[in-house]
């Protein structure tokens, strides 16, 4: 399973602790990332929101030696609670967590952002997508005595205006003004927070947007590199920010999708 991808394999997350929220199968990021850190080392734990899910996940997770998986809904406080202090008794301390967790309703997914955009859908996409990471980064930080990394995930939706990309879009603007001020909150304890910037891949999260699909191919024509975003390129990127080599960064949002982020407009046989 995690050999789908080349992740290169060594020692740089050796006697490191940490969590992976978000892991939902195979083509998830969240599980990409995982894979890379645990060829590098790393021990972690799982969390997932249900039964369904656990059965999903639990092989993949085994398939890396991933052995602890933790119920954990971030909506809920006590489930919240019950998570940590289950993560607490496992590994006494943290050093890392990726936190790759968001939602908005699919039906504000597409069409006109003001139109489709109700108060509850938009307050849900904001508690799940943005809150959530507040939230987690208080209850890790108490178990990172020696300092780490949270890592979260976002999009150039949060920047820019995309098709379709609504409400997440602004959610995502909200997750990445949230890693700043944690980043500012948490930088005198020795904790690095940052930001990864995926372009479009082939997860559960682009299917449930209307179109979605089509970023992919737009994604790699417009981008500097004509090629679609590596899985390897994500996770890459997510062991230097967890490992000693992302010492000094924090309060970032790494853009990691072979330069589509920087393009002013394509050349005129792209448009």
């Amino acid at each position: 399973m995690a050999d789908d991808y080349a992740f290169p394999k060594g020692e740089l997350m050796r006697g490191k602790k940490g969590l992976v929220m978000g892991v939902a199968n195979h083509n998830s990021i969240a599980w990409g990332i995982a894979s890379q850190l645990a060829a590098q080392g790393a021990e972690m734990a799982f969390t997932y929101q249900g039964e369904d899910l656990e059965r999903r996940v639990r092989p993949l997770a085994e398939s890396i030696g991933v052995s602890t998986m933790i119920p954990a809904d971030v909506t809920d406080d006590a489930s919240m609670d019950a998570a940590f202090a289950a993560i607490e008794e496992k590994f006494g301390t943290l050093d890392f967590v990726v936190h790759s967790v968001a939602f908005a309703n699919k039906n504000e997914l597409k069409g006109s952002f003001v139109e489709n955009t109700t108060r509850e859908g938009f307050l849900t996409a904001m508690n799940i997508s943005a809150f959530s990471f507040v939230d987690v980064a208080k209850r890790a930080s108490r178990i990172m005595p020696n300092g780490g990394s949270l890592i979260t995930m976002t999009y150039l939706g949060s920047e820019r205006t995309i098709p379709n990309y609504n409400t997440m879009g602004v959610a995502k603007a909200a997750l990445e003004a949230c890693t700043r001020y944690i980043a500012r909150d948490l930088g005198p304890k020795g904790i690095r927070v940052n930001a990864i910037s995926a372009g479009a891949m082939r997860t559960l999260s682009l299917a449930g947007i209307s179109g979605g699909r089509g970023m992919i191919a737009q994604g790699r024509a417009f981008s500097a590199m004509k090629e679609d975003t590596s899985m390897e390129g994500v996770a890459g990127c997510a062991l230097w920010l967890a490992s000693d080599l992302g010492r000094s960064t924090t309060g970032e949002v790494v853009h990691v999708d072979a330069g589509f982020h920087m393009m002013g407009m394509p050349d005129e046989a792209e448009a």
